[in-house]
Parts: structure tokens; C-alpha cells; sequence
């Protein structure tokens, strides 16, 4: 990592880095501020085309999974309820990837990407997501919004026939997948930190810096949080008189960080399978593609066959079951805890190399799983471990450590168990990333170079 230049020692006292003066003169240029109230005034469509895009999602999956169901009679969806759906998500994905432009998005195991926004692009997403989202596949919706509110930006630039320069593509386009993502999240904080991080700003040597402060101000705050016996140093804070969650104790430290480590190598290959899944569907989209969104259907109907639990357990992002989860731990027993671990896992696995969704959200929810199974450890407790677990596989899902902890400290609603949260998060990125990336994600091939 190349070493920053210390000021010069003849620098008067108080003077301001070039950074600083770079900045300046950006915000001096009228473009950049034409841009800036541009993107302030485009936050507002793509906001209300994305919220009606997400409750479209909604409606569709509550259609499907609650309200069909109980019109038949049943409780929740039958066993076999998942195969129906799997086949209408993997023919209509096929279709859009083989004859739409754009191919639908990326494939989810490749990441988020903040670049390569198109407007010709944006009904084959739409297109894609409402094919996969409601219908079973285990993914969620950050990665289509991204692909919306990007696509959204440059389509408004060109309708007010603004300037289309290479800086503002991607600038604008950047602002709308922000605005977007902000919609799922509710916060705009989240938004920009993490399209700050998948648009690699600052590239490797910001990783490098702030993996070590994050992890130091991790390890910092357990001497104002309190840590066992120990109450903490008390500072002036916002507070709000909000009932806090139990003091952590050496139990919730070791466990977090070995969860770090397994949880992390667990979803590491969890994305490792979904990578060679993509290289199975890239050798024949249209076959492949069905077949793996039958394999995920498969999964949700065995689970519910063995456990006679709702297939939506399985099935779906887990964005709506995660709430279930965290309100009544206790109530799932431990054997359909596993199950439900091993056949979401495998249902990711797939879906990530052959659908079209984002990573987050099944990250989360199994990461929580993971948590309310693990925390009857000595010494461990439901709030940490489920804190640690969500943090460990969001962050080897997406190797954005602080949008992870962003992110994870955004669900838990506090920020009594960030320690454990930033260990976990830190611990597993490392993991993850020490460990054998699997293949390449195979570029698609163009219509009539392959058989499909």
C-alpha cells in the first residue's frame, strides 16, 4: 500500500490538504452543480416508480403465498406449491435473458454493480425481477432497484436533454440506483454507503484503511458499550431512552468472532457453488435456467414436506420471514431450524448463479437463522448471535464490510450490539476473501453462439 506524503514541515499551521482544494474547484464548475440539482430533483420519480415497483413485488408474493392458499383452505401453501412457481420463474427469466437487452441484469453472483446503467435495459429487469422475486426464487430486490433507479436517472437526463457525457452517465446513473436502494432500506445513509463501496471509491488501499479502523473502533466501543460486569464509560450521546439490549460479556465476543469465521466460510462456498452454477447455465441458458429454478422449488417443497412447515421459509427472499424470526425465535423448532438452513442454502446457491435478484436479503435472513440456532452456546445470547450471524454472511455475501455493518446496525434498530456486529462483519470478510474465489462468472454468450 503506498504510504501517504506528510505535509510539508514548512506548511503553515492549519493548512488544508489538496484533496480538500480539489474539492473546491468541483464544486466551483456550474456542471457539478447543474448535476447536483438535477439528481436532487430525479430522486423524486425514481423514488416513486421503485416504491410502486417493491409493492408490486409485495402484492404479487402475498397473492401467491397467503392469499391463493387460504382461498383453497389451507393454512399455508401446500408441499407441491413451489414447483408451479419455479417453472413460471425459470421460463419467463430464460425468455428475458435470451431476447431482452440487458439480459435481465446481472447475475447475482457476480455482486452489485453500480455501472453499465441503460435505459433500453430497463424493462428486461423489471421483466426478470417480477418473473423470479414473487415466485419463489431466493433472492431479494436491491440488485433490480439498483439496475431501476440507474436506468431511471439517464432515462429523465435524455428526456430534458441534458448533456449525456461519460461523467454524467455516471454520476446521474449512480444517483438514481442511490435513490432507489434507498426505497427497500428506508435509509438514504445506507443508499450511499453502499454504492460508495460497490463503486469501488478509493479502490484497494481504501479497504486496506478501513478494515483496521473499523475493527480497532469495534473493539473501542466495547469500553463505552460495557462489556460483562464492566458498565462503561458513559459520553454524551443521542439517546433516545430506547430499552437497550443486555450488556455484552466474554461469551458474545468469542462466539461472534468464531461465528465470523464458520458462518463467513459457510457463504463463502454457499457463493463458490452459485459460481459454478452460472458456468452450468451459460453452456445452455434456456434448459439450465429452468432447471434451476425447478431445483429451487424442489427445495422449498421438501422442507415443507419434511417439516410441514410453510414452503415460504424456504422460498422467497426471507426479507418478511426474517421479521417473523426476530419476533418469536423460539417458536421454530431446532430441527426445522437445520432443515431450513441446509434447503435455503442450496436454493441460494442456485439462484444466485441462474435468476435474476440481489444477494442481501437471503444473506441476512440466514445469517439470523444461523443465530437463533447457535445462541443457546454458554454464554451466548439470542440479540448477539443474531447480530453476529446476519453480520458474518452479509458480510462474505457481499464483501462490503461497512456496508455491512451500516446495514445489519440499520436492521437491529440499536447500536448496544455494533462490537459484535463489526467483529463478525471484519472477521468474515477476511475469511471469505482468503479463501478460493471458484470460477469466473462466464460472460453471456450473444443469441446464435451457443445452442439455447
Amino acid at each position: 500500500m503506498t504510504e501517504q506524503q506528510p505535509a510539508p514541515a514548512d506548511a503553515p499551521p492549519g493548512s488544508q490538504p489538496k484533496e480538500a482544494d480539489a474539492l473546491r474547484d468541483i464544486l466551483r464548475r456550474p456542471q457539478y452543480r447543474r448535476a447536483l440539482v438535477f439528481s436532487a430533483l430525479i430522486g423524486i420519480p425514481v423514488s416513486v416508480v421503485s416504491f410502486w415497483f417493491l409493492a408490486a413485488v409485495h402484492k404479487l408474493e402475498n397473492l401467491l403465498w397467503t392469499d391463493w392458499p387460504h382461498d383453497l383452505g389451507d393454512q399455508h401453501a401446500p408441499w407441491w406449491w413451489p414447483l408451479p412457481a419455479a417453472v413460471v420463474a425459470g421460463l419467463g427469466t430464460s425468455l428475458v435473458v435470451l431476447r431482452f437487452p440487458g439480459r435481465g441484469g446481472h447475475v447475482p453472483v457476480a455482486g452489485l454493480h453500480s455501472g453499465g446503467f441503460t435505459k433500453g435495459a430497463l424493462p428486461g429487469v423489471v421483466l426478470a425481477a417480477l418473473c423470479c422475486l414473487p415466485f419463489g426464487v431466493v433472492l431479494g430486490p436491491e440488485a433490480p432497484l439498483i439496475a431501476l433507479g440507474g436506468g431511471l436517472a439517464l432515462l429523465f437526463r435524455d428526456l430534458a436533454r441534458a448533456p449525456a457525457t461519460q461523467a454524467s452517465t455516471t454520476l446521474l446513473g449512480a444517483a438514481g440506483a442511490a435513490a432507489a436502494i434507498a426505497t427497500i432500506f428506508g435509509s438514504p445513509v445506507v443508499a450511499a454507503v453502499i454504492l460508495m463501496e460497490v463503486a469501488g471509491v478509493g479502490g484497494p488501499q481504501l479497504f486496506a484503511v478501513m478494515l483496521p479502523a473499523l475493527l480497532s473502533s469495534g473493539v473501542g466501543a466495547i469500553v463505552f458499550t460495557g462489556f460483562g460486569h464492566w458498565t462503561g464509560l458513559k459520553t454524551g450521546s443521542l439517546d433516545a431512552g430506547l430499552p437497550a439490549p443486555p450488556l455484552l460479556d466474554t461469551g458474545d465476543v468469542v462466539w461472534s468472532l468464531l461465528m465470523g469465521l464458520v458462518v463467513g466460510a459457510v457463504i463463502h462456498y454457499v457463493m463458490v457453488a452459485g459460481r459454478h452454477t452460472a458456468v452450468l447455465v451459460a453452456a445452455h441458458p434456456l434448459r439450465n435456467i429452468v432447471l434451476c429454478a425447478l431445483a429451487v422449488g424442489g427445495c422449498a417443497a421438501a422442507y415443507t414436506g419434511i417439516t410441514g412447515r410453510s414452503p415460504t421459509d424456504v422460498a422467497l427472499s426471507g426479507q418478511l420471514t426474517l421479521s417473523q424470526l426476530a419476533a418469536d425465535p423460539h417458536s421454530w423448532p431446532v430441527s426445522a431450524l437445520i432443515a431450513m438452513l441446509a434447503f435455503k442454502s442450496v436454493a441460494y446457491a442456485i439462484s444466485l448463479g441462474s435468476l435474476r435478484g440481489g444477494p442481501i436479503f437471503p444473506a441476512l435472513f440466514l445469517g439470523a437463522a444461523a443465530g437463533v440456532l447457535l445462541a443457546p452456546l454458554p454464554g451466548f445470547g439470542v440479540v448477539p448471535a443474531m447480530a453476529a450471524g446476519m453480520a458474518a454472511s452479509t458480510g462474505a455475501a457481499l464483501r462490503l464490510p461497512v456496508s455491512t455493518v451500516v446495514l445489519v446496525a440499520l436492521v437491529l434498530g440499536h447500536t448496544g450490539s455494533l462490537p459484535v456486529v463489526i467483529l463478525a462483519a471484519v472477521t468474515a470478510f477476511v475469511t471469505a476473501e482468503l479463501l478460493p474465489e471458484g470460477p469466473a462468472v462466464p460472460p453471456f454468450r450473444p443469441r446464435g453462439a451457443a445452442r439455447s
